[in-house]
């Protein structure tokens, strides 16, 4: 097995077996997107993905959250964790262009950044303890990881609208009745259950499956090509018209996130 840090140990990788399992690790927050974080996430994906020794990615939280979303400190404080116009110039989604399987494996909350990033694995399979939501509009920020074209996509318009509208949380047996999970699992098998699906996936001819993944990234983008193009544009308006001050989510701050806990505490 060998093992990495990036980020500043903000982002941990194991690699065994052909199958590299990449951990968001910043526990402490619920693994909360900050800067560094986001800058390593674009260097964890291509270095694994240009590794002769990895066929399929695994991406997760450290226990117990997988991902909150943009840590709200830092975006309260500097802002330094959005900036647009990297963003307008970055590719689609939180990932570079990748040649190989990414699956999400959702072992406790994902909430708006974070689910934009389990919408951009391939497929996903969730711990019992998962609960998703979209809270872009009550923090005050557009999504730009394509969450307004992958959402849909996964569970339908209306489901998607109602999402966003509200920032309510959805369970994860609700997430797989809806599709946006493909099972739930225990919370003690979901790494297990994971692996045994990546292993079936090296089990395959592997130029193969990279084929495969191209030719599904071609034909669902084909009339939705546009739809990317809006959410950009229509995110980079929103902070010229609204003139996005850090302070305003830094005031908001407490109010989301004690709504968060009431919703997601048992």
């Amino acid at each position: 097995m060998t093992k990495d840090e990036f980020g500043q140990g903000t982002i941990t990788t194991e690699i065994s077996e052909g199958v590299a399992v990449i951990s968001l690790n910043r526990p402490e927050v619920r693994n909360a997107l900050n800067s560094q974080i986001l800058r390593a996430i674009p260097e964890v994906i291509a270095s694994l993905d240009e590794n002769p020794e990895v066929d399929v990615l695994v991406l997760t939280g450290t226990d117990p959250a997988f991902c909150a979303g943009l840590d709200l400190r830092e975006l309260g404080d500097t802002g330094g964790n959005i900036e647009p116009e990297a963003q307008s110039s970055m590719s689609k989604g939180p990932f570079p262009e990748r040649t190989k399987p990414l699956i999400g494996a959702i072992n406790g909350v994902a909430v708006t950044g974070g689910l934009e990033l389990a919408l951009a694995c391939d497929f996903l399979i969730a711990s019992d303890r998962a609960q998703f939501a979209d809270t872009h509009a009550r923090v005050g920020v557009m999504p730009g990881w394509g969450l307004s074209v992958l959402l849909p996509q996964a569970i339908g318009v209306r489901r998607s609208r109602e999402m966003s509208l509200t920032g309510n949380y959805v369970g994860a047996e609700l997430a797989a009745s809806w599709g946006l999970v493909n099972r739930v699992v225990p919370h003690e098998d979901l790494i297990g259950t994971v692996l045994e699906l990546a292993a079936d996936i090296r089990s395959n001819n592997q130029q193969g499956v990279r084929q495969m993944l191209q030719t599904y990234e071609r034909t669902t983008s084909v009339t939705l090509e546009e739809g990317w193009d809006v959410e950009a544009k229509m995110g980079r308006e929103w902070l010229r018209v609204t003139n996005f001050r850090p302070q305003d989510v830094a005031e908001r701050r407490a109010k989301i996130q004690n709504r968060g806990r009431s919703q997601t505490q048992s």
